[in-house]
């Protein structure tokens, strides 16, 4: 995939700017990258700091896939920040937590937020850098935190960017098992809580799988086993 790298200071929303673009007609690769964003977001509408030091952008998609599988872009997403993640902090244990975190030392270090239209796909990425957001669901760090020596964001971008044109094409090419295979040797186990979207019930667990459409499979406390498709782990 060739990226289309558009740079700007500030705005509300990269992926807004992105999802303009895909309904203009904007070719797959275009990526707008902001130093800071005003409005910035992450699942269910969570607001997402974005202090001027940290990573903010978003990449047009345009997958061949069915769209019904298009949330397992997530995965790819996931393996490809981890990849990057791992090239400033090589001895970091570098976690992928379901459904779309990205863990160092079991803290929060990047997020990803997926949104759709018609004919395209865009994947808005955070990545903390220099500086740790106050996180209310699970803790944070940041690159510099961990000790990475990071002389400019537009490093770290090109390798997230390197890494999500090979992950993609394995999507592309093989379809998710891959994918899965990859992600579950360095996904987050062992017990955990779920909540669920409707913020009103938690399940509580062991990790048990990551099931070929996606979902976390959980083992609850008296052994039945439950497939979750939307929640998150906190």
């Amino acid at each position: 995939m060739r990226f289309d790298i558009r740079r700007i200071e500030t705005t509300s929303s990269t992926n807004d700017d992105v999802k303009a673009a895909a309904e203009r007609g904007g070719a797959e690769g275009l990526v707008v990258w902001a130093l800071t964003q005003t409005a910035g977001r992450g699942r269910q509408g969570r607001a997402w700091q974005s202090p001027e030091g940290n990573l903010y952008f978003s990449v047009l998609l345009r997958p061949r896939a069915p769209k019904r599988v298009w949330g397992n872009y997530s995965f790819v997403l996931g393996l490809a920040i981890g990849e990057a993640v791992r090239g400033f902090l090589p001895d970091a244990k570098v976690e992928l937590k379901w459904p779309n975190d990205v863990l160092v030392g079991g803290k929060k270090i990047s997020g990803i937020l997926l949104e759709a239209g018609e004919g395209w796909l865009v994947a808005g990425v955070g990545v903390n850098v220099k500086h740790v957001p106050e996180n209310p669901m699970y803790p944070a760090t940041s690159l510099a935190a961990e000790g990475a020596k990071v002389a400019e964001l537009e490093g770290v971008l090109r390798k997230v960017l390197d890494a999500l044109n090979d992950w993609y094409e394995q999507m592309d090419k093989s379809g998710f098992a891959p994918i899965r295979d990859a992600w579950l040797e360095s996904a987050k186990k062992g017990a955990m809580r779920v909540r669920l979207p409707s913020l009103e019930s938690e399940l509580t667990g062991e990790f048990a799988d990551l099931d070929a459409d996606g979902n976390l499979v959980l083992r609850l406390a008296d052994g039945e086993v439950r497939k979750i498709s939307a929640g998150d782990v906190v």
